[in-house]
């Protein structure tokens, strides 16, 4: 690095002294012939204040030499002792000090000083580029020849630094102030002490459509609308801002045209040495950001709408094919079946009720939109249910595959959860797995992982030897609606969303959910833990009791049908159902309870003409809510209206939280969600058939 001036520009060394030649004798410094450099005259040099160096030109080819130092000198430089430099040339003191100005330096001063005849001064900066120093040399002659250089030498860094600081906070007080009245983005302005406005910007401007000389020394409330002057909300503000040191707002401001723009609006107190010397008012146009968040909102709600609508058709037209299966189905059952094919029908029963018990949650409109679902505290045995999921799947195991479990015998015997959620996971599990391998195995391996004083933690795994995942896709792979784009896709649908499903429900459960590759080789491993609750052995025995009760006890099973038998018998009831399939299996299932005096209706309209006829010739009214002419509700209504109060059971796939209330409320006395549970249907039918189970007296 090079030594430089004050301004920057680098040093040159002088040329040779004899360059004084030729020169006016007026510029000089004409003092009598002084005395040797030893004489006490000189002594006037060595007390000066000023550290100095005085310079004999002994001869004008010749470098100056040291003939007095002063002792400030001594003190400010940290040099030689004085006594060390006399007689020496200049050289000597600037090259022995490295935290001096260079030899060059003293040069140039030296050589301009001669050539000008006048006295000149230098700033120079140090390579460090910290410390200042002022070297300023002073000709002294007599009779127009130079006989003395007189170098005095200040150390000014501190004096420059505040001269840096001056000048970059007035470069900054400049830029600033430049560019708060020129930005146009924002709305910069100062507020008086009393809220009046001080300084108006461009952006004030152009956002407010006031003038400097319109606005200024006008109250800043110009910018609210009546209501939040009537509240006084722009003094609040100000009030808010002298305690909390600032004050944020969004809200609807106001300009001079009297339109209104929304505005993000932030105020903070400007002191002085503790003085208040107003506010600073920075305001941001938002209307474009209100504008979106607007559309955001609309549209938001416009497609909860449409997905309330979506679930509404979807619960109906799943519902409609499986009321007909599983209602047929309950009607196999009552059919003398060999073992195999009892046993059939009761696998092809259980995973109805599990995959309808799915399609519920899934259609609960409040729990798919905060992502909740109910957990139920029964006792279980995680054993029986792994065993029975994996009994339903070996009913349909393809040639070449083979199922395996492998059961930790110290998984617990029983224990506190809910049998639906963990049966629902293994449920997946198992069908992914059986869907995605051609050969090898499917293999169920379940472990006790921890265990402590009031929970078991259950690891439950799936592994097969299937396709497999693509690289990179574990990391999405429990994300709702998630699909691979691979060859396999195109042969294998679904949603998407029973991963996400059976994430959530691990968690509910305690436990988490994941996945990794086969370490036996090709295939996955899907994996989930549970955190059961470990249960006393009085309720273990409680709960067994209840089950053996339910499983051997005819005379309680046996009660609900005998009562609706007695209450079938000269009962009439009409069944409006336009779908023949479900119709069909309808007029079996009441048979079967013992109805025989059935009437049908294929619509609405149908249904109305046959039950208002005089005297009403009805005791029930089963009515499906979407038929064609004229729908369920409409039809009830028209019913009700002509004074028939002869009880109307609705029969919907429509199961949306909150449609059983409003079926009632619109006129019907009872509701039955398609697929029709039999138990169910039984029980709200003595409900509304209650005379008729009751014994003459």
């Amino acid at each position: 690095m090079r030594e430089t001036t004050a301004s920057g520009a680098p040093l040159h060394p002088p040329p040779p002294v004899d360059s004084v030649h030729g020169h006016s004798a007026s510029s000089l410094v004409d003092l009598p012939s002084l005395p040797p450099a030893d004489d006490s005259t000189l002594d006037l040099f060595r007390y000066t204040p000023i550290p100095t160096i005085l310079l004999r030109i002994v001869e004008l080819d010749a470098l100056p030499v040291i003939c007095q130092v002063s002792e400030s000198l001594e003190a400010v430089s940290g040099a030689c002792r004085r006594e060390q430099l006399l007689g020496r040339t200049v050289d000597a003191f600037f090259d022995d000090n490295v935290n001096l100005p260079s030899v060059a330096s003293a040069h140039n001063a030296i050589r301009v000083a001669l050539d000008s005849k006048r006295p000149f001064q230098l700033e120079v900066v140090l390579a460090d580029g910290r410390t200042a120093w002022s070297i300023r040399a002073v000709p002294i002659g007599r009779h127009g020849s130079p006989q003395y250089i007189q170098m005095e030498l200040q150390n000014t860094t501190e004096e420059r630094h505040r001269q840096l600081q001056l000048e970059e906070r007035l470069y900054a007080n400049e830029t600033y102030r430049m560019l708060v009245e020129t930005v146009k983005d924002y709305a910069i302005f100062m507020l008086d002490p009393k809220g009046l406005v001080a300084t108006w910007n461009a952006g004030a401007q152009v956002f407010k459509g006031y003038t400097k000389d319109e606005i200024i020394g006008k109250h800043f409330s110009n910018f609210y609308g009546d209501e939040d002057r009537a509240n006084d909300k722009p003094g609040r503000e100000l009030r808010d801002a002298l305690r909390d040191g600032r004050c944020e707002d969004e809200g609807w401001r106001y300009r001079k045209d009297g339109s209104r723009f929304w505005a993000n609006v932030v105020i903070t107190p400007v002191y002085r040495e503790g003085t208040l010397l107003g506010f600073s008012k920075v305001t941001r146009d938002l209307s474009e950001r209100k504008a979106a968040e607007s559309q955001l909102i609309d549209a938001y709600e416009e497609a909860s709408k449409l997905k309330s609508e979506f679930l509404a058709n979807m619960s109906h037209e799943i519902r409609t094919p499986m009321h007909g299966m599983l209602s047929a189905l309950t009607l196999l059952l009552d059919t003398r079946l060999n073992p195999e094919q009892l046993e059939l029908a009761r696998v092809i029963e259980e995973s109805g009720e599990v995959l309808l018990q799915v399609i519920n949650d899934i259609l609960d409109y409040s729990k798919l939109a905060t992502g909740s679902f109910s957990i139920s505290h029964d006792i279980i045995s995680v054993a029986e249910i792994i065993q029975s999921v994996f009994r339903a799947h070996q009913k349909v195991c393809k040639s070449g595959l083979t199922l395996e479990t492998n059961l930790d015998p110290h998984l617990p015997q029983a224990a506190e959860g809910d049998s639906l959620r963990y049966r629902q996971i293994m449920q997946n599990f198992m069908s992914n797995a059986m869907k995605f391998t051609e050969s090898g195995y499917v293999r169920v391996n379940a472990t006790l992982k921890e265990e402590d004083d009031e929970f078991y933690t259950i690891l439950t795994e799936v592994v097969d030897t299937g396709i497999g995942l693509p690289a990179g896709a574990a990391s999405s792979l429990f994300t709702p609606f998630t699909q691979f784009e691979m060859n396999s896709t195109k042969r294998y649908k679904g949603t998407g969303l029973g991963l996400s499903i059976c994430k959530s429900l691990a968690e509910l459960m305690g436990g988490n959910i994941g996945y990794h590759p086969n370490p036996e080789g090709h295939g996955s491993t899907f994996w989930f833990t549970a955190r059961l609750k470990k249960v006393n052995q009085l309720r273990i025995a409680d709960a067994l009791q209840e089950k053996l009760e339910s499983l051997s006890a005819p005379s309680v099973t046996a009660s609900p049908f005998e009562d609706i038998k007695l209450a079938a018998t000269n009962t009439r009831i009409l069944l409006a159902e336009d779908n023949l399939i479900n119709q069909k299996v309808m007029l079996k299932m009441l048979a079967g309870l013992g109805f025989a005096n059935i009437d049908r209706a294929i619509d609405g309209r149908e249904a109305v003409t046959l039950a208002t006829k005089h005297p009403p010739p009805y005791d029930a009214i089963l009515m499906d809510i979407n038929m064609p002419m004229l729908d369920g509700v409409a039809a009830t209504r028209e019913i009700r209206s002509l004074g028939v109060h002869t009880p109307i059971i609705a029969m919907t796939a429509n199961a949306l939280k909150g449609q059983a209330e409003s079926y009632i409320a619109k006129g019907m006395t009872a509701y039955v969600a398609k697929p029709v549970d039999r138990k169910l249907l039984i029980k709200v039918l003595l409900k509304c058939l209650r005379g008729k189970t009751e014994s003459p007296s």
